[in-house]
């Protein structure tokens, strides 16, 4: 699958095929807080991440996440990347530790996913 940059809503829906299409029921994403921005279908994060680095964006702005579009908006949304651990960042693990972190990418999903 090519790789997505998403600026702009896009429909559940759409985001529920490009799933089926990767891994079934899962889509990987890499969010760009600064920018609102994302980029989905990489095989990796990293993928995106590289594609995102290309357009401009910086490193400390890209996080990885998973998406569940057929679970509930609460639940839909799974912090664990590779891409996230970031020891200078003091974010030790695949997660992202800091709660305004998570909150800005939560916000960056739900204005892009409609």
């Amino acid at each position: 699958m090519e790789i997505r940059l998403i600026s702009e809503p896009i429909p559940l829906a759409e985001i529920k095929t490009l799933a089926q299409e990767q891994f079934g029921e899962m889509l990987k994403a890499t969010v760009d807080v600064d920018h609102e921005i994302m980029a989905v279908g990489g095989e990796l994060h990293s993928d995106e991440e590289a594609l995102l680095l290309d357009r401009g964006s910086k490193q400390e702005s890209l996080w990885g996440i998973n998406i569940y579009p057929a679970k509930p908006a609460a639940e839909r949304v799974e912090f664990d990347s590779m891409i996230n651990v970031r020891p200078s960042r003091n974010n030790l693990s695949r997660g992202v530790e800091d709660p305004a972190t998570r909150e800005r990418i939560l916000r960056v999903v739900s204005k892009l996913i409609r």
